[in-house]
């Protein structure tokens, strides 16, 4: 019996230090890289790890404790073989991954800006393939799944595994990302049914329910059905809201080198605090702290904690969580 399940994506990371010349705003006021047509620009660095939603909450939630198994779809060369090595090394079971025979590992290239923020270009390959058909449900023992993000073919397949869930009482948390959340509420309501923990951004919580303040986009996710929504807000913090409490997280100051997998760090995090205590304001300081640890360096899984390292670095470093009721 595992603890956890996590359902997602597993991709090869390029993370490409460099520094863009220029930078412009668009039609909507976001701010653009700018490449120089027919230049060659020189990195600093070049960085390969192993990244994607499933991988990375997989792994984190290894580091807290818990025992973990990948579920998603990967090619049969090369690249393959570097997602079940990293996951091994990290105590993540990898019996459930499915190998496709003529489909592609997920790949994506990670670009560094000058602000430390970053644009990825992504090649989905198998990870928008897995059928239903091909998940072995006799050995889905878990007494919860972690959905990430997925599109295509792999979408149908985690509503599938989501009916499955509810009729073996097993329960769900759900990450998901600005692709899905701009397909609108209509196209998830069915899954959004059967969750228990929803965690998403506060652009991806826009994109779903329209535009609003933190409480307005909370109470209109929570009446999609999930019983604990969470949303998170870049420096400004996080918020949950549970049984008509509203929770709000205030970030600490912390030196921002890359911000891959912040989302992930927290979303896995919180879930742990679910799982261990039951306790929103505890869940909320994990993911806060894993977050900020993921975000002082580079790449999406090197930085994790383990469940000891962030309890002590909360003694250190402490997050303030206040609550009101609506």
């Amino acid at each position: 019996m595992y603890d956890v399940i996590t359902v997602g994506s597993a991709t090869v990371d390029a993370l490409a230090r460099t520094e863009f010349c220029e930078t412009i705003h668009d039609k909507k006021n976001e701010e653009c890289i700018v490449y120089p047509v027919g230049a060659k620009i020189l990195m600093k660095e070049l960085i390969m790890t192993v990244g994607g939603g499933g991988t990375n909450t997989a792994v984190s939630l290894s580091r807290l404790g818990h025992k973990v198994a990948f579920l998603g779809k990967i090619g049969s060369k090369y690249n393959s073989g570097r997602v079940i090595h990293q996951l091994k090394k990290e105590n993540v079971n990898t019996s459930l991954i499915i190998r496709s025979k003529t489909g592609r590992t997920g790949y994506s290239i990670v670009l560094d800006s000058k602000n430390h923020d970053r644009t990825i270009l992504t090649f989905r390959g198998s990870n928008r393939d897995l059928k239903f058909s091909e998940v072995k449900l006799k050995k889905l023992k878990t007494k919860w799944f972690y959905f990430s993000s997925m599109i295509g073919t792999s979408f149908r397949t985690l509503e599938k595994i989501a009916n499955y869930a509810s009729k073996n009482n097993i329960k769900i948390a759900f990450n998901i990302s600005s692709y899905l959340a701009k397909k609108g509420k209509n196209y998830l309501k069915n899954i959004l049914k059967k969750i228990n923990i929803l965690v998403l951004n506060k652009e991806e919580a826009a994109l779903l329910v329209g535009k609003g303040n933190i409480e307005n986009l909370l109470k209109k996710i929570s009446k999609l059905g999930p019983n604990i929504v969470s949303i998170t807000d870049g420096k400004h913090g996080a918020y949950a809201l549970y049984n008509n409490q509203i929770y709000c997280g205030k970030s600490n100051k912390v030196k921002i080198v890359e911000t891959t997998g912040a989302g992930d760090a927290f979303a896995s995090s919180f879930v742990c605090g679910i799982i261990k205590k039951g306790n929103i304001g505890f869940a909320m300081k994990l993911g806060m702290t894993n977050a900020e640890s993921v975000i002082q360096h580079h790449g999406a899984k090197e930085k994790l904690l383990t469940y000891n390292a962030a309890l002590k670095i909360m003694k250190k470093r402490p997050i303030s969580v206040i609550k009101k009721t609506l």
